[in-house]
């Protein structure tokens, strides 16, 4: 049987979304005591680059469901030393169960689900970061649905809004992922610093809609949800300092924030830099859930995981 993937947002349908919400929830009230489907199994997680939450979150959550987690520097295998995606995929593909990649380009990460026997898991590349999506709109439907309530139901109509970088993953996954979530988008950021040709397509072809502006204040007028993300991404450090004077006047002050409906959630997928994209007060709001976040990519990667190995 054809192994399934979850590279990008769109590879599961709005009712596995709701039933990948529902799982997590459960597996989160019922931590260290559910079941384990992953039992018996090895997950290799390669990581060409570094991070706290995701590889935390992805051994932990591997554990908890009975595997056993690998952990693979870009350097600990020989795709390090210029071994292909192809023969590493066919490789790896028969010694274990499945792999956690978090890399650069998705052409990769797509060749290496389609040359392996093993499903891959999209932690991370420069396109999309679907993980991260499905668990930061996991935290906000369980605010607005409660204990018991209808977690998907509880996103359809709410208007998230992003400022800042408009043109890279987190942006990108955000217009995916509102389509699937029955969310409206919106995007603030500079001129030049908008949603790219490549994602523009992607979109269009699927159907899924944004807004963009260069005014902060339009981007944040009756959001549900402010987001922001660090100004320099893996890579962009040299670029700091021009970026950080060009998207100055999309940091998340107070008074941005004030502009959402006044029940917002400020959301960051972290490391945060305050001062920066948002100020220390936004971070440390009463309605800042940028720790909620955190941890729930535990229990909603161990969702995803679980309805993979289901095949």
């Amino acid at each position: 049987m054809k192994p399934r993937h979850f590279l990008r947002e769109t590879d599961f349908t709005t009712a596995e979304v709701a039933r990948i919400f529902t799982l997590a929830r459960h597996l989160k009230q019922q931590r260290g005591r559910h079941e384990q489907p992953l039992a018996g199994q090895t997950w290799a997680m390669i990581f060409a680059k570094s991070s706290t939450r995701t590889r935390v979150s992805f051994e932990v959550g591997i554990h908890e469901l009975g595997g056993r987690p690998l952990f693979l520097g870009v350097n600990d295998i020989q795709l390090g030393r210029g071994e292909t995606i192809r023969d590493t995929a066919k490789v790896l593909s028969r010694f274990i169960h499945g792999i956690v990649i978090r890399t650069y380009k998705q052409t990769d990460l797509d060749e290496l689900a389609e040359q392996g026997g093993v499903s891959v898991v999209n932690a991370l590349t420069d396109l999309f970061h679907p993980c991260q999506i499905y668990s930061d709109a996991f935290t906000a439907a369980e605010r607005w649905a409660g204990p018991s309530g209808d977690l998907l139901d509880s996103l359809r109509g709410r208007k998230i809004a992003f400022l800042g970088d408009c043109s890279f993953n987190m942006a990108n996954s955000w217009i995916m992922g509102a389509q699937l979530f029955g969310m409206q988008v919106s995007l603030g950021g500079p001129a030049g610093y908008g949603p790219g040709e490549k994602i523009r397509e992607i979109a269009a072809r699927s159907g899924a809609a944004f807004h963009f502006t260069s005014d902060p204040f339009e981007a944040v007028a009756g959001a549900d949800i402010v987001y922001t993300d660090v100004w320099a991404s893996m890579g962009q450090e040299s670029e700091h300092a021009e970026r950080a004077q060009r998207l100055l006047p999309y940091q998340v002050t107070e008074k941005l924030f004030a502009a959402a409906k006044p029940d917002a959630l400020f959301m960051h997928c972290l490391p945060a830099h305050a001062g920066e994209e948002a100020s220390q007060a936004v971070i440390d709001h009463p309605r800042s859930v940028i720790f909620d976040e955190a941890v729930n990519r535990l229990h909603v990667q161990k969702a995803i995981l679980a309805l993979l190995a289901q095949g």
